[in-house]
């Protein structure tokens, strides 16, 4: 497989290996001893795994050393702080990828109840989080979001990617944009610098606002370790 990624890439080597999701029917020190073999041979240069629980990082860990773990994290889904995955990364030095950093669209201010999503191409069309009646009642949370980020002179999304920046010195999220104006626009967060008094005061902000809908569908959370 990764020999077969290496000629796609027309490169001879992987800077990052992923296991996107974990296979219940493989043991995780089999696919640690495998990628550390692809690592000892040059192919492949850091391991990393993704919507790995924190008992699986750390029986990988100890085989071969994890480099990169990712999951979802954003003011929309803040799990990672209290199901153990930052404590465990920032334990081992594990660096922290959170994928969906702007709400997977919320927090672009994009997305109303008129939204459409394509069921062949955006699984997000399956989602409750994005379901017209969910996106209305979620609607107080992102204007809640957008309104502190007026008051720093920021988008909601600069908003988002810096409170993300803000929370640990290992984390590097990785927002999505087809457009080179909204790659700018994310760059451009990197100059907002949020101190400690200012998450405070957006977790009080924030903290009477529920936000409505799961994370995924049931198909797709049935491959999440908890």
């Amino acid at each position: 497989m990764v020999d077969g990624c290496l000629k796609r890439l027309r490169t001879d080597h992987i800077d990052l290996f992923y296991q996107h999701r974990i296979d219940p029917n493989v043991p995780i020190e089999d696919v640690a001893g495998a990628v550390k073999e692809l690592i000892e041979a040059g192919k492949v240069l850091h391991f990393g795994l993704s919507e790995a629980s924190p008992s699986t990082i750390r029986k990988a860990h100890a085989v071969q050393p994890v480099a990169a773990l990712q999951t979802e994290y954003s003011l929309m889904n803040r799990d990672p702080e209290s199901n153990g995955l930052l404590a465990t990364c920032e334990e081992l030095g594990i660096g922290f990828v959170p994928w969906g950093p702007m709400g997977m669209g919320y927090l672009t201010q994009k997305l109303d109840v008129q939204t459409a999503f394509d069921p062949k191409s955006d699984l997000r069309s399956t989602f409750d989080r994005f379901q017209p009646e969910t996106i209305a009642a979620n609607k107080p949370f992102v204007d809640r979001v957008t309104e502190l980020a007026r008051t720093k002179g920021a988008t909601t999304a600069q908003l988002s990617l810096a409170w993300l920046l803000a929370q640990k010195p290992f984390i590097v999220p990785i927002p999505g944009t087809g457009k080179v104006k909204h790659l700018q626009e994310n760059i451009e967060s990197t100059k907002l610098v949020l101190t400690a008094d200012d998450l405070k005061d957006m977790d009080r902000a924030l903290a009477e606002l529920k936000v409505h809908g799961g994370r995924m569908n049931e198909q797709q959370m049935s491959v999440v370790e908890q």
